[in-house]
């Protein structure tokens, strides 16, 4: 089985810096990437942030709306991710999905996982 927890969101003010993490555990073989969407009430889940591990190296993607201000990282080594946000706005408020493309065995093709979210809350 694999698991993804994620863990950082609450209550944050306007302008805030709070991170998120994102463990991923169980039996895997490889991630191939991972990253963060989220989903705002009455609206469809959108992309956040990408990180792809190529060669040994990540690559991170941004959607527009975050991009400058949020930042994606990887610990490759515990397959953990992180999403540390800065000069957050209301309408950063969602909850935020962690999700890995990995595969459990030499022999398996890539899967999508999940983590449960995580609620990010902006306001004063």
């Amino acid at each position: 089985q694999v698991q993804l927890v994620e863990s950082g969101g609450g209550l944050v003010q306007p302008g805030g810096s709070p991170r998120l993490s994102c463990a991923a555990s169980g039996s895997i073989f490889s991630i191939r990437a991972m990253g963060w969407y989220r989903q705002a009430p009455g609206k469809e889940r959108e992309l956040v942030a990408t990180i792809t591990n190529i060669g040994g190296t990540n690559y991170a993607n941004y959607a527009v709306s975050v991009k400058g201000r949020f930042t994606i990282s990887r610990e490759n080594a515990n397959n953990t991710a992180y999403l540390q946000m800065n000069i957050l706005k209301p309408e950063d408020t969602a909850v935020y999905y962690c999700y890995a493309d990995l595969r459990q065995f030499w022999y398996s093709q890539y899967q999508t996982y999940w983590g449960r979210g995580t609620q990010v809350t902006v306001s004063s």
